[in-house]
């Protein structure tokens, strides 16, 4: 699966799996990923600072002191050469959402695009197990697919200057939580009371990569109700 290795600091190297976007290759990625943790954490002679998988990559961050990123890059290629097999340990994560129409900023557009009735769009998204691919842009914000064919829409021509947290927004076959408020270019369907990322906890994101997680709508009286419970916490 691996199709290139490419310094792109002094202290960092790119580990390139190729451009598909499929769980079997991320689920690859993240058993990758969990082996690299392994050795910083039960080793770490090689002076590795931090690890972070994608879609289909994984940047490795470095000490460059130790002067020894030949040894670094053979151990990334006998890492490769092992039978790496994914150990699943994800969980499925139930998020609430509201699609009330204060919340659900393009799900017009969405519908205009896509010839589907709000319900329907709504009923779609309900009935998605979507698969975390990936945690990025900020922290705590999951990027999950696979998203129906029919609800397929591309990016917003012109982003938001702010989004509100706990918007879901879609975009091709992706959804995503936005965990704090952001400019964003995503269109929005729905919003979740629930705290996607807190710096207080020992485990900060809510969702994980390689976790599964499911909506369930809420009416927006239970939202604010929820809401207000969340932010006390």
């Amino acid at each position: 699966m691996l199709k290139d290795i490419s310094q792109i600091s002094e202290q960092a190297f790119l580990i390139d799996f190729g451009p598909d976007i499929n769980i079997e290759l991320n689920q690859y990625v993240l058993a990758f990923s969990n082996y690299i943790f392994e050795e910083m954490k039960n080793n770490n002679r090689l002076g590795i600072k931090n690890c972070v998988p994608s879609y289909n990559k994984i940047l490795i961050q470095f000490e460059p002191q130790l002067n020894n990123k030949i040894q670094l890059k053979n151990f990334i290629l006998s890492t490769v050469k092992k039978d790496t097999k994914f150990i699943a340990k994800r969980k499925t994560i139930e998020i609430l959402v509201c699609y009330d129409d204060e919340f659900a900023l393009d799900i017009k557009d969405v519908s205009n695009q896509t010839k589907l009735s709000k319900e329907d769009i709504i009923n779609l998204h309900l009935s998605t197990d979507f698969y975390v691919y990936m945690i990025g842009f900020m922290p705590g914000l999951p990027f999950m697919g696979d998203l129906n064919d029919k609800l397929s829409v591309p990016r917003k021509l012109s982003p938001r200057v702010h989004v509100p947290s706990g918007s879901i927004g879609i975009v091709d076959k992706l959804c995503v939580i936005y965990p704090n408020d952001s400019p964003g270019g995503w269109n929005i369907i729905g919003r979740s009371p629930q705290i996607m990322f807190n710096k207080k906890e020992i485990n900060p994101n809510l969702v994980k990569s390689g976790d599964l997680v499911k909506f369930k709508s809420i009416s927006k009286k239970k939202y604010n109700e929820l809401k207000m419970t969340y932010e006390k916490k």
